[in-house]
């Protein structure tokens, strides 16, 4: 078993990744015709964005939206910077939402966290 990638699911994909693009510097690496479906440029696991209505569709029962108007979801995505300050404040620039402010944990890593544009948890960290 391999672990390939995360699909977050968004209002808007085009939206997403311009976020992405902005926030974390993150390039598009596939955006289906119909952009319901896109991945970006992270490397060995992809991180893939697909639309409410196309999470809808493969979900017959439902599922929570993501909103920044709820808690977020229990989980979050995490990026590992030298700099999580300048991180976090690109991020902010670029519309996310301040969750926590980057500090230096107990166990000598710098974290901060934010939320994007449709309430994801994101997690700005400093390499253990």
């Amino acid at each position: 078993m391999k672990f390939s990638y995360t699909i977050l699911y968004v209002k808007d994909v085009t939206q997403a990744i311009a976020f992405y693009e902005r926030a974390f510097g993150l390039k598009q690496r596939f955006i289906d015709e119909s952009k319901q479906y896109a991945e970006m440029d992270t490397g060995g696991t992809a991180l893939a964005f697909a639309t409410n209505e196309f999470a809808n569709a493969n979900l017959p029962q439902g599922f929570q939206e993501n909103s920044l108007s709820k808690l977020p979801a229990g989980i979050e995505i995490g990026f590992v910077t030298e700099d999580v300050a300048a991180a976090f404040e690109q991020a902010v620039a670029a519309g996310a939402v301040e969750v926590a402010a980057p500090q230096v944990k107990p166990w000598g890593q710098t974290v901060g966290y934010i939320r994007d544009l449709d309430g994801i948890l994101i997690e700005l960290g400093s390499p253990i």
